[in-house]
């Protein structure tokens, strides 16, 4: 289950999808992330670009996909640009795959090495008059690296420059936005491996583990269940830890009365899941940590009772606020006339609350989405 969990159909379905909102006599490129050095002859783990995977099931490095929809030539209206097969690179990276296995997972039935594409490339730019590419768009990522998809654009700018250039990015995050039903299940299959994973850790943590001793019970958990790994780095903070909000070094003793958080999620055949929850390692609370946790019930409740269709992010994450505020005002940690007199572009509750509370999952952790759609 750590490859792909679709048919050929689905991708093939999700580039008319792509196709359909095109404008005419446009081409559009979509390429794959790069594999990034670890050292000397070492890379950090690929993972594929979530949109060409979204749109073809390929998981190979140096792939390329380009969709030219009104192209006269129906065998250039899907092009699937990947690597040469190689049998010295094969006996030490693995299998490539052939055109054909390209073809019968993606359902493209035009296949090129990837080192054709510079002499493919005219006769798929010279009858269109757009060139839509697929540059990674998030308010989030501050990337300064240049990347597979800047290195195109770079060269295709400098090739093309009287080409009119549009971006990708709006019309997949409107397409990724919708889950599928195929994708709402391998999420669902997901999230019931995390669950796995936290009942498991409920059975082995106590006082002395080291957190990373937490984090390998439940990596264990999630491999021989077939997800790929961790969705993201899981934070598994004990005490002050927790107060981290991205606390990741997960090397700190657990002590027997501390809190811990967990904050992690299973990856399945590309899709993310997300949990996040406070246990007491000693399996009992203190009463001020019960109080608090209460506190956290209560608003977790309240929240819940908001996400439905017409709501967006941006409101729910107003309105938490304002019971974050009733909370903190009965566990006293400040007063209504502390409140009265807070400054309104530094509300008191984000102090201890300071961050939202809800996000998109699905090939990206924080998958695509508009936190001020309804």
């Amino acid at each position: 289950m750590k490859e792909a969990a679709f048919p050929p159909s689905f991708y093939s379905k999700n580039r008319k999808r792509l196709s359909a909102v095109l404008p005419e006599q446009t081409v559009a490129l979509i390429v794959s992330n790069d594999q990034m050095p670890r050292s000397g002859d070492q890379y950090y783990a690929f993972r594929q670009n979530s949109d060409l995977f979204y749109l073809s099931g390929i998981t190979q490095p140096q792939t390329i996909l380009a969709l030219c929809p009104d192209h006269p030539n129906p065998k250039f209206k899907e092009i699937l640009f990947i690597l040469r097969a190689d049998a010295l690179r094969e006996a030490w990276d693995g299998h490539r795959l052939t055109p054909a296995e390209a073809t019968k997972k993606s359902g493209i039935q035009t296949v090129f090495p990837v080192d054709h594409f510079d002499q493919v490339i005219d006769d798929l730019v010279y009858p269109s008059k757009q060139i839509f590419l697929n540059i990674t768009e998030n308010t989030k990522n501050t990337n300064e690296l240049t990347t597979h998809d800047i290195r195109i654009a770079n060269l295709l700018k400098i090739r093309y420059p009287l080409h009119q250039y549009g971006r990708l990015a709006p019309l997949m995050s409107s397409l990724r936005f919708k889950k599928q039903s195929e994708e709402i299940q391998v999420i669902r299959n997901a999230c019931e491996i995390t669950q796995r994973a936290f009942e498991r850790i409920l059975h082995k943590i106590r006082p002395g583990m080291h957190e990373y001793e937490v984090e390998a019970e439940m990596t264990y958990e999630m491999v021989r269940h077939g997800a790929s790994g961790h969705a993201f780095h899981p934070i598994v903070a004990s005490g002050r830890n927790a107060c981290v909000l991205h606390y990741n070094a997960n090397n700190t003793v657990i002590s027997e009365n501390d809190l811990i958080l967990l904050d992690f999620g299973a990856e399945l055949a590309y899709y993310a899941s997300d949990c996040s929850r406070t246990i007491p390692v000693s399996g009992h609370f203190t009463k001020r940590q019960r109080q608090l946790y209460d506190a956290v019930l209560r608003v977790f409740y309240k929240v819940r009772q908001l996400m439905h269709p017409g709501v967006s992010i941006t409101q729910i994450n107003v309105q938490t606020g304002r019971f974050w505020e009733e909370e903190h005002i009965k566990l006293g940690l400040y007063s209504m006339e502390d409140l009265k007199r807070q400054d309104p572009d530094r509300p008191l509750f984000q102090k201890y609350f300071m961050h939202g509370v809800t996000h998109s999952i699905g090939l990206d952790v924080h998958d695509v989405s508009d936190r001020y759609q309804s």
